[in-house]
């Protein structure tokens, strides 16, 4: 049988409590305690397990082994049970016969009180390595609520610097920690450290720039995970200051690094004011600490961020708000002309918007698109819009009117910020619609003739104008001429409808919005606007499935109605 191995038929160890006493045996000094005694006193003296097996010295290769056969005079024996918990582990026995001692008793007995000595360290070993685990689940279990109650990282590491103290025995010591955004990186000097917890350390040692070690390798051995440790960094030849440290009063040190899935987050470094040489169990006890410490301050960090988040989550929030007013609440009643539009952001702020602006009788009609997404493509919309707003009901020609809305962006952003734009006004009376286009898509005019259904060759677009606001102060615009007439269908929208991808990384494509058009036209010649956009908005939807909308998609469609308009309109 393997020595150290539990006799068959008994429980593990651990599982309901205590066993048998080779649960217990380790480097055989209570069997061979046995064996010495039977040879000084010439009486057999064994140890059996609970189920009355002997245990005796090993071989030399093994420490002790279990005998299978029960010795036939076991049942005379005087018995004295091991009990644990009040269970029975084994016992020792002593067999009949009157006690001799042997020509070399002196010597046995000196081998006896050794191997008695050898039990005796080991089970106050044992009891030591018990103390300290306890000790050391006290102070993790103190964090532990301590985590639990409160979010306050300088609570959190002021007990976990005071508890380390304690139970180590120590006399000083500071938690310092890293900027957030830390990499790991030391520079030469202490600035890139904060205070978060001290104790008994003068201000002058802990504001000092200079590092305790050369080349800062104390800070960084213990953010590679090491425990660092001094049993006088007073005469330690890797100290930079040793000086200054006996003026501090300090010798012995030990230093673990709060580091939290392999990311730095700072030091925790404490101090004996006399030489003293730490055990395993310190650096043990400190870097379990330390790393207590680490999960602390992130999880404050990631709460402190998420209080963030949610505050600026709140900001977006009413800012979308905000641009959805600057939308058209509805399509104005234009006679003559049916209008629909659709504005889909793909964040909660777009970069794309549309307008309808009332001039006099005439309608102006704007769809926009700002470079970007979010919060920043947000801002330069609105200020797009204000201006193409401002400047449209105090001019009356068009190319001027985005030629001041180009100055003004050029002017007030930044080379990559820039945004297209498509301005048309329609006259009811007449029917006839001018426009300028800032780089953007042009919009699609289908201009069926009558009795028969509409071809690509009906297809016709608006394109002239000129380059994108934003970018040439000096650019100059054109603007275009088209005759509308009774049926025609005006559809203006953003490059987010074309380059609406489908999974396999196909674009929806201005053919397809041409197609789709003229079909729709075909099949339902009577077709209104709003229909016209909620069946693109659909044909979109379906071409692109569950992948998620990349860019913000606006449709705007004016059809022209058959019956003329009043001349009063």
């Amino acid at each position: 049988m393997h020595p150290g191995s539990p006799a068959p038929g008994t429980r593990p160890i651990g599982q309901h409590g205590p066993t048998s006493i080779t649960d217990f045996l380790t480097d055989g000094s209570l069997a061979g305690l046995c064996s010495e005694l039977t040879r000084m006193s010439g009486v057999r003296v064994e140890l059996h397990d609970r189920d009355g097996r002997s245990i005796v010295s090993g071989d030399g290769r093994r420490a002790w082994e279990v005998l299978d056969d029960l010795s036939p005079a076991a049942a005379r024996d005087t018995r004295f049970p091991l009990r644990v918990s009040g269970e029975t582990i084994g016992w020792l026995s002593v067999a009949p016969g009157e006690p001799t001692l042997s020509d070399d008793a002196r010597l046995r007995l000196e081998h006896v009180v050794t191997l008695i000595a050898s039990a005796s360290a080991e089970l106050c070993e044992y009891g030591l390595e018990l103390r300290h685990r306890l000790r050391e689940l006290t102070v993790l279990y103190r964090l532990n609520s301590l985590v639990a109650r409160t979010q306050d990282v300088t609570t959190i590491l002021e007990s976990a610097l005071d508890s380390a103290l304690d139970v180590m025995e120590l006399d000083a010591g500071a938690i310092m920690l890293l900027p957030e955004d830390a990499d790991g990186v030391l520079s030469e000097h202490e600035k890139d450290l904060v205070t978060a917890a001290s104790r008994h350390l003068s201000p002058e040692w802990l504001e000092s720039p200079l590092p305790l070690s050369k080349d800062r390798l104390f800070d960084r051995l213990a953010l590679r995970g090491e425990t660092v440790v001094s049993s006088d960094v007073r005469v330690d030849s890797r100290v930079l200051i040793p000086d200054r440290a006996r003026q501090e009063g300090l010798a012995g040190f030990i230093n673990a690094g709060l580091v939290f899935q392999g990311r730095p987050i700072g030091v925790m470094r404490m101090y004996k004011r006399r030489p003293r040489d730490f055990s395993d169990w310190d650096r043990r006890l400190i870097k379990s600490i330390a790393q207590q410490a680490a999960v602390a301050v992130q999880q404050a960090r990631l709460q402190q961020a998420r209080k963030q988040e949610r505050r600026i989550q709140r900001q977006v929030q009413l800012a979308a708000d905000v641009q959805r007013r600057m939308l058209p609440r509805e399509v104005p009643s234009v006679p003559g002309i049916d209008l629909a539009a659709a504005y889909e952001p793909s964040f909660e702020l777009g970069g794309d918007f549309y307008d309808f602006v009332a001039l006099g009788g005439h309608l102006g009609v704007v769809v926009g698109d700002v470079v970007g997404k979010g919060i920043a493509a947000a801002l330069l919309m609105s200020a797009v819009r204000a201006m193409l707003r401002a400047h449209a009901e105090d001019l009356y020609d068009l190319d001027e009117v985005v030629a001041r809305v180009n100055k003004a962006v050029c002017r007030d952003t930044l080379d990559h910020e820039f945004a297209t734009l498509w301005y048309g006004v329609i006259d009811p009376a007449t029917r006839r619609l001018t426009y300028c286009s800032a780089g953007h898509d042009p919009p699609m005019v289908i201009h069926p003739a009558p009795g028969r259904a509409p071809t690509p060759r009906d297809v016709e677009e608006l394109a002239i104008g000129g380059m994108v606001v934003g970018v040439d102060p000096t650019q100059r615009y054109q603007r275009g001429v088209f005759q509308l007439a009774a049926g025609d269908v005006l559809v203006a929208y953003t490059d987010g409808v074309t380059d609406a991808m489908a999974f396999s990384g196909e674009k929806f494509g201005k053919a397809r919005v041409r197609s789709t058009l003229l079909r729709l036209l075909s099949e339902r010649p009577s077709i209104t606007a709003a229909e016209i956009v909620e069946q693109v908005v659909w044909e979109i939807r379906r071409f692109v499935g569950l992948s998620r909308r990349a860019d913000d998609q606006t449709l705007v469609v004016a059809r022209i109605l058959e019956r003329p308009p009043a001349m009063t309109a």
